[in-house]
């Protein structure tokens, strides 16, 4: 079974709608672990998406420089 890659912004929609259960005491005690280990992964893959983006840049502008 392939991992579908999840974007940026699926990240960050995901993580904010499992803070919100969080925060309206949606989720019960069972359900918690899980979703802050969903949270962590998500966490991340967007660090690991804004470091490599952040990479790219540099390396237009210093092309750019050149």
């Amino acid at each position: 079974m392939t991992k579908k890659k999840i974007t940026y912004n699926e990240a960050i929609t995901e993580i904010e709608e499992i803070l919100s259960k969080i925060e309206n005491e949606e989720l019960d005690v069972d359900e918690l672990s899980d979703k802050v280990k969903r949270v962590s992964i998500l966490l991340k893959v967007c660090k690991d998406k804004l470091f490599k983006t952040e990479e790219e840049v540099e390396k237009i502008l210093k092309d750019i420089e050149d």
